[in-house]
């Protein structure tokens, strides 16, 4: 029954809440300052537009979640994607809500703040201690900048900071409490999530994992439990850290595919199948066209090779020069090349060995898995041929041509074998844009392939063409645009390539294999490194030897720069060394016997040390195996680890080292650097926010670093 009156109580914590009121002042305050394109927001802009505008794209730098979430804010401010995110400085026209593109980052920053605090309460320190982590997150300048504007570092680190905070929610909590598991359900999602935002979420997921492992092994061991109890968290673990992950990560995918159905700029780095699937471009050309190859059969064939750009196999009017530049001689015959734009010399006939027949017949005769066909080039009517020659450029494969009988004994060897690499059974029928198939030729058992090197002056630059011995992923080849040949001679034949005939055929991809491809080029078409003027190395990062210019204003000296601040950067990294030192000293004397504390203060100094130094070691270590050109703002997750560390070790200094000691200078000394957090946070304000205009003598006193790139559009530069 209930009693009246109703009361409810709650129980609020003051401090995490001014915590987070501060957090979202520095972060969201004047969102809209500058009203101009800075640094980065000029990449992920053009994907922002293209999710408007739901146009295909590939983007190797990540999963699309990242995406998603910027083009969600944009989507809910009115953007239509009308705008050019061709230049940094560039304003934004009145028609752009600004405030909407930097809105979700800049949240996502300012709850990293709080969550840092709650983080570190889970890890065992004191409210101080966690009130110090905040504060450092609080009062990081280059995480300020970093949070507000539309960048993906941000989001990253909140889902990092998430998913830390779960797991160890899910930890601390009794073992007979069932709804623990939903901490660890939010675990998953947020692991999950941080890897849909960049691939480098990876590193820190990786390291949960490797956590839980050990966890779940002590449990496994633990004689207490029953055995039906054990198998039931061991399969919620299963289930919440790796199956659900894995189920969302394909739907960040399933989301993108379905919302970016038009054809973009990016369709030529997918499959002909994949061209297709999309609205306009491929399928519009292809639209309707005979699905089943048959002799008579008019194809151009693409290249499978992971190549920056497809191409298609080719042939024109010229030959291969009678001696190369390295003195070997060549056929002379017509050259054959793959080239890698839309040409009428791209076409091929499918032709049956033994008869003179080139166009289709009623009813057509398809080839099938195993045939053998003669391929001749449309509008030479040169058979393509190989023989016991040498390539051009790959002397070690055959070479490939379009044969001339030049009466000089070289018989022609022009037959090739099909062979569907995806067929589903011996009989299987070769197919437009379905089929994956090798040529292979029939005298000598080498495989068609492009090499990926050009030809010189005398081969236009085009791509080299050889018979390759072994067989190479380059060797695989698919029929792109495809029609029935209705004419039989030449000229008759040459007008017919201009002007092609469809036929009705509806033909789809599914999303399973949409996926599979998208996440393979997304993980092996890297673009190529490219130095940048503010690149840097990892080994950079740590003394902050660059800074990176992010805005300049056109007419005064307000600037925005990613420095971070440089008191507490220099804290961290002391810190982590402290931390090492200590760990190390502290193993060998537990091995000698000595005890410099109990039990459960050491188990808590421990999972500190592997929480903070191990996920500072899981997102910092791997950059130094990276061949990609790198920024300052790549170590911010690391340096958040460092920051949950700072604190808490010097808490266990002062609680357990000093114990004999006065702690009044202690806590002097501790008030003091905080102190001097909030100067250097203060001092570097300017930079961080862009709202004031500083004098020439002003920004050089904050040029702290030589190789630092203060700008100044006084005469005199600032040195």
């Amino acid at each position: 029954m209930l009693q009246y009156p109703l009361v409810v109580t709650a129980r609020v914590d003051l401090l995490l809440l001014l915590l987070t009121l501060l957090s979202l002042w520095t972060r969201l305050s004047q969102l809209t300052y500058p009203n101009a394109v800075v640094f980065d927001e000029v990449y992920y802009g053009q994907f922002v537009s293209l999710y408007t505008k739901r146009i295909f794209f590939v983007d190797d730098s990540g999963p699309p979640l990242g995406h998603m979430i910027l083009a969600c804010g944009a989507y809910f401010g009115g953007f239509d994607g009308n705008f050019t995110w061709n230049k940094i400085g560039a304003e934004y026209p009145a028609s752009i809500s600004v405030a909407s593109l930097r809105l979700l980052p800049a949240l996502c920053g300012s709850l990293c703040v709080p969550l840092v605090y709650l983080v570190s309460l889970e890890l065992h320190p004191s409210h101080l201690s966690a009130m110090g982590s905040a504060l450092l997150l609080l009062l990081e300048n280059a995480l300020i900048v970093q949070s507000r504007f539309m960048l993906l570092e941000s989001v990253l680190i909140f889902f990092i900071l998430l998913t830390s905070y779960s797991y160890l929610r899910f930890y601390s909590s009794p073992c007979c409490s069932w709804s623990r598991y939903s901490w660890l359900l939010l675990c998953g999602a947020a692991a999950s999530a941080a890897v849909g935002v960049k691939y480098t979420g990876m590193f820190s997921y990786l390291l949960l994992v490797a956590v839980a492992s050990l966890h779940t092994w002590r449990l496994i061991g633990d004689k207490t439990l029953s055995h039906l109890n054990v198998f039931l968290q061991c399969a919620a673990r299963v289930v919440c850290l790796l199956i659900i992950p894995s189920m969302l990560y394909v739907l960040w995918f399933f989301l993108h595919l379905s919302i970016l159905n038009r054809s973009g700029p990016h369709d030529q780095l997918m499959s002909p199948a994949f061209q297709a699937s999309l609205e306009g471009g491929l399928s519009r050309i292809t639209r309707g066209q005979p699905l089943e190859v048959a002799y008579g059969s008019q194809v151009t064939l693409r290249s499978a090779a992971a190549l920056p750009l497809p191409c298609w196999l080719h042939s024109h009017k010229a030959n291969y020069p009678v001696r190369y530049e390295s003195g070997r001689g060549s056929s002379h015959q017509q050259q054959v090349t793959c080239y890698p734009y839309k040409d009428v010399n791209n076409w091929w006939i499918i032709k049956e060995p033994g008869r003179n027949k080139l166009k289709v017949s009623s009813p057509p005769r398809v080839v099938r898995h195993g045939d053998v066909v003669q391929l001749v080039h449309g509008m030479t009517s040169r058979f393509l041929n190989s023989h016991d020659v040498a390539a051009p450029m790959s002397p070690h494969a055959q070479e490939v041509s379009g044969y001339i009988d030049f009466n000089v004994s070289m018989p022609t060897q022009n037959l090739w074998r099909v062979e569907i690499t995806n067929r589903e059974s011996e009989s299987e029928v070769w197919k437009t844009i379905m089929s994956e198939v090798r040529l292979v030729h029939v005298n000598t058992s080498a495989f068609l392939a492009c090499t990926g090197v050009y030809l010189p002056d005398w081969g236009f630059h085009q791509l080299e063409i050889a018979a390759e011995k072994t067989l190479k992923s380059s060797s695989g080849w698919s029929v792109e645009e495809h029609r029935y040949g209705t004419s039989q001679e030449q000229k008759e034949r040459e007008a017919e390539l201009h002007s092609p005939a469809y036929i009705d055929v509806n033909r789809k991809m599914s999303f399973w294999a949409k996926f599979v491809e998208l996440q393979w080029k997304m993980l092996s078409v890297k673009q190529e490194r490219t130095e940048h003027k503010y690149s840097s190395t990892p080994l950079e990062w740590i003394t902050m030897e660059t800074n990176i210019v992010y805005w300049l204003h056109p007419s005064t000296n307000a600037q925005i720069h990613l420095i971070g601040n440089p008191v507490s950067w220099c804290w961290a990294h002391l810190s982590l060394l402290t931390c090492l030192g200590l760990a190390s000293v502290y193993l060998l004397r537990r091995r000698r016997g000595f005890k410099d504390m109990p039990d459960d203060v050491w188990g808590h100094f421990q999972v500190l040390s592997c929480v903070c130094v191990g996920g500072w070691l899981v997102n910092f270590a791997p950059f130094l195996l990276m061949e990609k050109t790198l920024f300052l703002y790549h170590y911010l997750p690391a340096l958040c680890a460092l920051h949950l560390l700072s604190p808490a070790l010097l808490e266990h200094a002062h609680t357990h080292l000093l114990r004999g000691a006065p702690r009044a200078g202690a806590r002097v000394c501790t008030l003091l650097l905080f102190v001097a957090v909030f100067k250097s946070y203060h001092n570097f304000c300017p930079l961080t926010f862009g709202s004031l205009e500083l004098s020439a003598k002003e920004l050089q006193d904050l040029k702290w670093k030589k190789a630092w790139d203060i700008l100044c559009r006084l005469n005199r530069p600032v040195t």
